[in-house]
């Protein structure tokens, strides 16, 4: 299993970025704040413990000497000020190496003399040691060190991660802005996909997206008048053939001519009455015809069956599968196509296949006609396109394929056209269970 770490979606990937900026520009601003903040806060430091040294050592030295345990005492209880002698052979710990303590040593020693010393830690006891000299003898100070170590308030924690949620919640609502009339286009452009003609999206937002909706509902518009009055057009001419056709088959009944070209120029209006019906079926989008939960294999059966009875015999290996939402009359037309262009092309070991595959149900159909180039296959699923070997001999007006292709993505499915193993052409159809 891969793991996308990295999210796809416009609005994902830029709220990442944001909020990567904001929380970089405060960890940013700490840091400068942090930078600037040594020399003064070194300097206020200092002066506090030169100030905490020298009234301690002037304490000591101008009390009585029977009141300076008491004065001791009082240091240790009230401030927190510890005073001890040094000792020979005692275990001192170096300081801690910081920008901070090590300019507030330096400062320290100029003012208190070069032979200062500081400790983090002596025979055991941690806090911020440091010496100082009464007379010949040395004394260690033990200050507390929250009186160095300045804490972050909770508070001030508080503020920060409001003001970062406040950041990153803004963030948001500034990209979900752009991110959601985009997903509205998409889903309209997939509707388009399909031969739909999705509803107007919202012009609103600003004034980029308001243009490229405003653009999307006129181009949708275009589009649908196109395909409204090219389907008027082939309906109408289709509808006006029908009549001479008609007259020409009624006059060659009567006419007595000879029974071979009569035969022959009857196949050639049956071949022009089956291309003016794939002229209708392609301007037909859906007919009007609501889906409605059928078997495809049952459809598949009825065609095969239609097939037999005119003597064209069709190998049908049908299994049981889940009911579809379908338009039944259009997926029964997507099947004949199929199953007319493998008869006119294959003309033996024609076959109809239902199986259900996981999330999906295939319908395959398959003959051992010469096949179809692989290069060629997406040109021919486009309206009046043929192979060049099919056009002298074989007929047709290219819209077999075109009519499939539309159906089967009306209905959120897919054909692919390749080898059949052994040779031939194997269409295959695949619908979504959901």
């Amino acid at each position: 299993m891969n793991l996308r770490l990295w999210p796809r979606s416009l609005l994902w990937r830029t709220f990442l970025l944001l909020a990567a900026l904001v929380v970089a520009t405060t960890v940013g601003w700490f840091q400068i704040f942090r930078a600037y903040e040594v020399e003064p806060r070194a300097r206020q430091i200092s002066q506090n413990l030169v100030s905490i040294v020298n009234l301690t050592r002037s304490a000591l030295v101008n009390s009585q000497p029977e009141l300076r345990r008491e004065l001791l005492s009082d240091l240790a209880e009230r401030e927190g000020i510890q005073v001890y002698p040094s000792e020979p052979g005692e275990h001192v710990a170096p300081p801690a190496d910081e920008a901070v303590l090590n300019l507030v040593r330096e400062l320290v020693r100029r003012q208190l003399g070069e032979g200062t010393r500081f400790a983090s830690e002596r025979d055991g006891k941690p806090g911020l040691w440091l010496s100082f000299d009464i007379d010949d003898d040395e004394y260690w100070l033990r200050i507390p060190r929250g009186r160095v170590e300045r804490q972050i308030a909770l508070r001030w924690l508080g503020w920060g991660a409001l003001a970062l949620a406040l950041s990153l919640l803004a963030a948001y609502f500034l990209v979900s802005r752009l991110s959601r009339p985009l997903r509205a286009l998409a889903a309209s452009a997939e509707e388009i996909g399909k031969g739909k003609t999705p509803e107007p999206v919202s012009e609103s937002g600003p004034e980029e997206i308001r243009t490229l909706s405003r653009a999307f509902n006129q181009m949708s518009t275009d589009l649908a008048r196109l395909d409204a009055d090219r389907a008027l057009i082939l309906a109408g001419v289709s509808h006006d053939l029908r009549t001479p056709l008609s007259r020409l088959r009624l006059g060659l009944e009567m006419s007595g001519a000879d029974p071979q070209l009569k035969d022959g120029m009857t196949a050639d209006i049956e071949e022009m009455d089956r291309i003016i019906n794939q002229f209708l079926d392609f301007a037909r989008t859906d007919g009007g015809e609501a889906p409605q939960h059928a078997d495809l294999s049952a459809i598949a059966a009825e065609v095969a069956e239609h097939y037999r009875r005119h003597g064209r015999p069709v190998a049908a290996e049908l299994e049981s599968v889940p009911r579809l939402p379908l338009q039944t009359m259009a997926m029964r037309r997507v099947v004949l196509n199929l199953v007319d262009n493998a008869l006119r092309y294959g003309e033996k070991d024609v076959g109809i296949a239902v199986r259900a595959d996981g999330t999906s149900v295939v319908l395959e159909v398959a003959d051992r006609g010469p096949g179809i180039p692989p290069s060629e296959v997406e040109r021919l699923k486009r309206p009046f396109t043929r192979l060049e070997a099919a056009r002298s001999d074989k007929g047709g007006a290219g819209l077999g394929l075109a009519i499939v292709e539309r159906v089967v993505r009306a209905h959120r499915g897919n054909l692919e056209l390749r080898p059949r193993p052994g040779g031939g052409l194997l269409a295959e159809i695949r619908l979504p269970l959901g």
